[in-house]
């Protein structure tokens, strides 16, 4: 025995195997990987925008937007899109506010269109990116959005009048069933830039002048008038009455539009839907229905692609 040892004169206990963990505590250990970046986590306030601008980057992808309910006709519309909204503004398109979202990213386009629209007493206000995927029905808005007030139609008389007071021969383009507002947009375009003095839309089952129409016209809208009819065979025989001559546009029209005989007289062309083209009622109020002459490998052409040509068509003949 060692020094200084005492003994209970009992054998010592070998000591045994304890019980061990089974490995959970090893596992426990390792963790649950490496902390996810903040935008990944569920309670990461900004998610919502972080995604939002993954997908305007990724070209303006969005989910479905919820089916469009019907607008009164005193109800507002908005233009989104810096280049739409700076154009509108640029051409005098007429506005009530100009929504900005929080924390935008500021470019000259953006910067201009606020300067503009101070100087004009436009009411600049501040909005949450969800507000303005709201106000533009879920289009692709860059972070700006300018409200326009309801659209101010005028008679289908007063497009006669227009042209009579500039001492020009009446021009007019009416549309029948066309009713996407971009369509609406593209031939108000091509009306400005080939010198028709307006366009007259039915009242129903049509396009109007919405946000979208105002999008696409590059401000053209702002010059040119727009009439609106409660019966578009109705005010067709009222231009007859006027002394205009009415011309459809028709993929089965059996004369191609340059060989009208009429072009350089008042005119009204029709332009019908790209699916249904001119209606019966319609087609039976033209003078003539001519049709553009195309390749056999193209079924139709875009309706504001058809008038584009058929108004270009008229202005050259008009030139001569």
């Amino acid at each position: 025995m060692a020094a200084g040892g005492r003994s209970s004169g009992r054998p010592a206990k070998k000591k045994g195997p304890s019980k061990g963990a089974g490995g959970q505590r090893r596992r426990g250990l390792e963790g649950k990987g490496a902390t996810p970046p903040a935008e990944m986590r569920h309670w990461y306030k900004d998610k919502a925008r972080t995604e939002r601008i993954a997908r305007e980057e990724r070209g303006g992808q969005r989910r479905p937007a919820a089916p469009r309910q019907r607008r009164s006709d005193d109800a507002p519309e908005y233009i989104g899109g810096r280049n739409p909204v700076l154009e509108a503004l640029q051409a005098g398109v007429p506005a009530n506010a100009l929504y900005v979202a929080q924390r935008i990213d500021n470019d000259d386009r953006v910067r201009d269109s606020i300067k503009i629209a101070t100087e004009r007493g436009i009411a600049l206000l501040e909005a949450t990116r969800d507000k303005l995927d709201r106000l533009t029905e879920q289009s692709v808005h860059q972070g700006v959005a300018l409200q326009i007030p309801p659209y101010d139609y005028a008679h289908p008389a007063e497009l006669v009048e227009i042209a009579r007071d500039a001492a020009e021969v009446p021009l007019i383009v009416a549309l029948d069933g066309v009713t996407d507002p971009r369509n609406l947009g593209a031939i108000a375009r091509s009306a400005t830039a080939f010198g028709a003095h307006g366009l007259m839309i039915p009242s129903r089952r049509s396009a109007g002048v919405t946000g979208g129409a105002w999008k696409t016209s590059a401000g053209t809208l702002a010059t040119l008038r727009v009439a609106r009819s409660a019966n578009l065979t109705a005010a067709l025989r009222e231009y007859r009455d006027a002394g205009l001559f009415v011309i459809g546009l028709d993929g089965e029209g059996r004369t191609d539009i340059g060989d009208v005989g009429l072009l350089s007289e008042p005119l009204v062309i029709v332009v019908g839907s790209e699916g249904k083209g001119l209606s019966r009622l319609v087609r039976e109020h033209c003078d003539v229905v001519a049709r553009i002459p195309m390749s056999s490998a193209a079924e139709s052409l875009n309706a504001g692609v058809a008038a584009g040509v058929a108004l270009y068509e008229v202005a050259r003949h008009r030139r001569r």
